[in-house]
């Protein structure tokens, strides 16, 4: 039987002003991580009498959103790095960012990687679900066989 657990996570963030984990035991929100692509890997042309044309596309850039938990110690660090980043241009765009699934085998790597934006803050019954969404030129990505080396 195939399992999957966020137990097994292990992923961090590194660029100007430090690292921080984001894996498991930094105060993940229900939702986790997750990566997506910007852009369509291919583009498919019709053209007026019927024959197609794929448009293959080099570009690599996505987006990796992190959701924290409000009460995460993991949000203050973050928002350090923002602040410092955010900062100045020489400081910008420089994140690097890795998860890795230990028992699955996937990984994604981003390189170039800036914070789009400070996330939503809200004050309710209920705390907010903290989003840190970052885009990276280069994200390359690899599923795993499933099969835990044991």
């Amino acid at each position: 039987m195939a399992t999957y657990s966020f137990l097994d996570i292990v992923a961090a963030i590194a660029g100007p002003g430090g690292m921080i984990s984001l894996g498991n035991g930094s105060g993940a929100a229900e939702e986790g991580i997750t990566v997506e692509m910007v852009d369509d890997k291919n583009t498919m042309m019709i053209g007026a009498g019927g024959q197609g044309q794929h448009n293959l596309h080099a570009g690599k850039g996505g987006t990796v959103t992190i959701r924290l938990l409000k009460t995460s110690p993991t949000n203050a660090m973050m928002t350090d790095l923002y602040n410092f980043q955010t900062a100045s241009s020489a400081r910008h765009g420089q994140n690097t960012f890795s998860l890795r699934d230990v028992v699955r085998g996937d990984t994604v790597t981003g390189q170039q990687g800036a914070f789009k934006k400070f996330p939503s803050n809200g004050y309710a019954k209920d705390g907010p679900v903290m989003e840190w969404v970052m885009d990276f030129v280069v994200l390359d990505q690899k599923i795993g066989t499933g099969t835990p080396a044991i």
